[in-house]
């Protein structure tokens, strides 16, 4: 192997290398936070906001105020 095709080589190793520890430095400056944190967050917002999907907290909730359940369109049966 010839020694240019070596440097080549080796040169786009370098910039693999360099751009893989440009992407890792990216995700470093991004802002978290633990899972415990968003996990208690998450809970915070569930006990807060009310939700017809989450009937062990909220209660089970009647028909006619489910934003979910089908509406009735009156009678669907036709006489010909």
């Amino acid at each position: 192997m010839s020694n240019y095709k070596r440097l080549q080589i080796s040169e786009s190793k370098l910039n693999h290398i360099l751009e893989y520890n440009k992407k890792l430095a990216e995700q470093l400056d991004r802002p978290s936070i633990s899972v415990s944190e968003a996990a208690e967050s998450m809970i915070r917002y569930c006990n807060s906001t009310k939700d017809p999907f989450l009937p062990s907290i909220w209660g089970k909730i009647d028909k006619e105020d489910d934003p979910f359940t089908p509406q009735s369109k009156g009678c669907c049966c036709n006489i010909i």
